[in-house]
């Protein structure tokens, strides 16, 4: 299984947590939740884990970790690569999901080895998706999706339905786009690194625009077009 990843660089990485957050703590966050993505899936039934990176991965990638660079392009060429490099069943999960245990990874495991599948996606609250599996790698699978939109997620099955692809709806997730969804994630899962990072932070005020409204942008899934 893939981790499609950027590296946690302050200015390059969770810049929608900004502000309230500094660059160096947004990155720090994304840090943590890549390190939680990591041994999560780590513990999982996966045969082998490797990181689709964007950036280095010195000094805080765990030891035995593959990395391999992430194709240049949009999301979509991005994904295609993960999974075209990855040839044969894959998982590819974003670092957007610190909340993310072994036991969802195994369910989608699970479901590519079963029968009656050919795909699977998980769904996130924004409309997009945290993960996206198929059995044989298939370089259409992501022709004509529109990348970091409400509808990402829709228009995602719909590119699996048009090749005909079984597909098994994996649970929604929550992605951390935003300092509201890094509360609400910390709070959902307590014990994870990306929740301990965030306590250390203190109290911080909510981002607002010039207007005072909150703000948020749609995103897909994962971290990769941060």
């Amino acid at each position: 299984m893939a981790v499609l990843a950027k590296a946690p660089v302050p200015g390059r990485v969770k810049t929608r947590l900004c502000p309230p957050l500094t660059p160096a703590q947004a990155a720090e966050l994304a840090r943590a939740a890549l390190l939680d993505t990591i041994e999560a899936c780590s513990a999982s039934a996966a045969r082998e884990v490797v990181v689709i990176l964007d950036g280095s991965p010195r000094p805080w990638m765990p030891a035995g970790i593959r990395v391999i660079a992430q194709r240049q392009g949009d999301l979509g060429n991005r994904l295609l690569g993960a999974v075209v490099d990855l040839d044969g069943r894959c998982l590819v999960v974003g670092m957007d999901t610190p909340q993310l245990t072994a036991d969802l990874i195994d369910d989608g495991l699970r479901a590519l080895d079963g029968e009656g599948c050919d795909a699977v996606l998980g769904p996130a609250l924004d409309g997009g998706y945290w993960a996206i599996g198929l059995r044989r790698a298939d370089p259409r699978a992501f022709d004509g999706v529109p990348m970091s939109q409400p509808d990402t997620g829709r228009h995602q099955r719909a590119a699996l339905d048009r090749l005909g692809l079984r597909v098994r709806t994996l649970r929604t997730l929550r992605d951390v786009d935003d300092h509201a969804d890094a509360v609400a994630v910390a709070a959902e899962a307590p014990t994870t690194r990306f929740a301990r990072a965030l306590a250390e932070l203190g109290p911080l005020p909510s981002s607002r625009d010039a207007t005072g409204s909150p703000t948020r942008s749609p995103t897909t899934g994962t971290e990769s077009r941060r």
